[in-house]
Order: structure tokens, then sequence, then C-alpha cells
């Protein structure tokens, strides 16, 4: 077990969230630390590094995994997936848009350390030359699917910028 929930509770928008606390060290996350705000279990993966902290929420049935980090005043809800080495902070790090494309998906941008931003959808994680590139070969650029993209990508651009490596 990583987390334990504190038994403090808040309310949002219907929901009930509840803080969490580490029970271990793992990844940057000290036993013992307080971190922020889920609705339920499933919000949170028990493995990896994933974590959410300060006043960020995750509701709904999103999901945090990996080694990805939620944390700030973030918002996370809905289908969303924020997964791998992304970091969510509820400033401009964080885009989501669906349900788009012919499965009617959801897309996650969010601010990445290693690739400056990371496009995720379904299975696919990776670079904005990536996606373009699988939308392509998907979909032709006279299709709604494409469209859709085209759009929900030059809407990130302007929503999401890029994350330096820090050493």
């Amino acid at each position: 077990m990583k987390y334990e929930f504190t038994g403090e509770t808040k309310a949002h928008f219907g929901a009930t969230l509840k803080r969490i606390r580490a029970v271990k060290t793992f990844g940057v996350v000290a036993a013992g630390e307080i971190g922020g705000w889920i609705q339920d279990e499933k919000n949170l993966s028990r493995s990896g590094n994933a974590w959410v902290s300060g006043k960020a929420q995750v509701s709904g049935d999103a999901l945090v995994s990996g080694d990805a980090q939620v944390y700030s005043n973030a918002l996370v809800s809905g289908n969303a997936l924020v997964s791998g080495n992304a970091l969510v902070s509820g400033n401009e790090d964080f885009f989501l848009v669906g349900p788009i494309g012919s499965r009617k998906a959801f897309l996650t941008v969010t601010a990445d350390e290693k690739i400056g931003v990371r496009y995720t959808t379904g299975c696919f994680s990776g670079s904005r030359a990536q996606l373009q590139a699988a939308v392509k070969k998907t979909h032709k650029p006279s299709t709604l699917y494409y469209k859709q993209y085209a759009a929900a990508l030059a809407m990130a651009k302007v929503c999401v910028k890029t994350r330096k490596a820090t050493k």
C-alpha cells in the first residue's frame, strides 16, 4: 500500500473528495507526506510513483498512473488519463479535450520534462509530431476526425507551455 486516506473530506461539484497521505517513501514522495484530493482509489494508481499533491483534485473516472505527478491547483476529472512522466500543475501545464476521433477518446496534453509537451489518447502517448503522423496515417485530411484532431492540436499549442528538463 502506498497511500491511505487521512479522513479529511471536502465536497467538489457533487463529489466527495478525500485527502491522501503517503504510507511509504516512493519516487519524490516521503512516507507521511500529506497529498492532494481524490474521489476514489481508482483515481490514483497504487503502483509506480504516481502522486497527487498540494490542492490538486482528481475525480470521476480520471486516473493518475505511472510516474505522473498532479500538483498545485490542478483539477483532473471525467475520463482523463494522466500517465507516464506527465506533470500537471493546474497552471498552463494541462489541456484535455474529448471525446474526439473515431474512438471517441479524450486527448490529454501535458507539459513533460522529457519531450516538452506530451499528447496522450487511448494507447498513444508521444510528441505532437508523432500524434500528427498517427492521425495523418489513420484519417484523410478531409474527414471529420482529422479536423477534430487538428483543431485540438491547435488549441493545445496555445494552452500548454513546453516544459524544459531541469537538472
